[in-house]
């Protein structure tokens, strides 16, 4: 939950210092995957907590679920599939709306980011 990268890489050093002695199988773990622990720093700051949740797809998915487990055995594959891809249609309207969905684009251009906020390079005049 740090403001910045820098912040985040501060309390990773402090985690792996407090914790490397108890637990270090689980901190060799998480070190090694620290820069994609932190890579979320790189999209923009409004992304930051739909990236952050770990609760996207049991939630996005449980009617789905609940439907499919109630009409077991009364279909065929194809059916089963159909009714899943219009379950899902459905259940979209009440999904709710990425955060800065407009930087979607940015983000899917290349545009470099730095702690959630565009990074604009100057031309040096000659």
């Amino acid at each position: 939950m740090a403001e910045g990268r820098v912040d985040a890489e501060q309390v990773f050093d402090d985690f792996e210092e407090r914790f490397g002695a108890k637990c270090p199988k689980a901190v060799a773990c998480l070190s090694k995957d620290r820069d994609a622990l932190l890579a979320f720093y790189d999209f923009p700051a409004e992304h930051w907590s739909h990236i952050r949740t770990t609760n996207v797809t049991p939630s996005s998915f449980a009617t789905i679920r609940h439907r499919t487990r109630q009409a077991k055995g009364c279909v065929t594959p194809i059916t089963m599939l159909t009714m899943v891809y219009k379950m899902g249609l459905c259940a979209e309207d009440s999904w709710r709306k990425l955060r800065g969905f407009r930087h979607l684009a940015k983000v899917i251009g290349g545009v470099k980011l730095k702690d959630g906020i565009e990074v604009k390079f100057r031309r040096l005049a000659r």
